[in-house]
């Protein structure tokens, strides 16, 4: 779970994910998606959360995330496996992917802009990135938008 919070990776990344990508306290790692047409490589600080996490967790494998039985999951392997986690955790309305936006949304909420959240996620375009956000920001916003509302001091009164 921290995986996935703290570097609002895709399943197909977290599975792939392992000690050799952290170095000097960061996570750097080229994403799958779209990785033999167009690859995007990520290089990101490694959260002081994650890293307790990371070394609490003692791995002598290449991923982070095995197996029962000592084996990479695959993405979609994972993916079922983590639904199977949310249902027994009696969160059915949650997924690896919620995780994703869930992160988003956290950066947003604390003022990254759409740039600083897609240099993190490996987005693209800024609509992506504002799909993801919108309500995050919207409480945030209107509190910003308000002050301003409120500070003005030319009010004119009404007719």
């Amino acid at each position: 779970m921290a995986l996935l919070l703290y570097t609002a990776c895709r399943r197909e990344d977290v599975v792939r994910l392992g000690t050799q990508h952290v170095r000097d306290g960061r996570i750097r790692y080229r994403q799958a998606k779209n990785e033999h047409r167009n690859p995007v490589d990520l290089d990101i600080p490694v959260h002081p959360d994650l890293r307790a996490v990371i070394d609490a967790t003692p791995s002598d494998h290449l991923t982070f995330i095995t197996t029962a039985f000592g084996r990479p999951f695959t993405a979609a392997g994972f993916g079922n496996r983590f639904r199977q986690w949310c249902n027994e955790a009696g969160l059915p309305h949650c997924s690896a992917h919620g995780l994703r936006k869930a992160a988003a949304a956290r950066l947003a909420e604390r003022g990254a802009t759409a740039h600083e959240i897609m240099a993190i996620t490996g987005h693209r375009s800024l609509e992506e990135v504002e799909r993801y956000t919108r309500a995050a920001r919207q409480g945030k916003l209107a509190d910003a938008g308000m002050a301003k509302f409120k500070a003005r001091t030319d009010t004119v009164p009404p007719d």
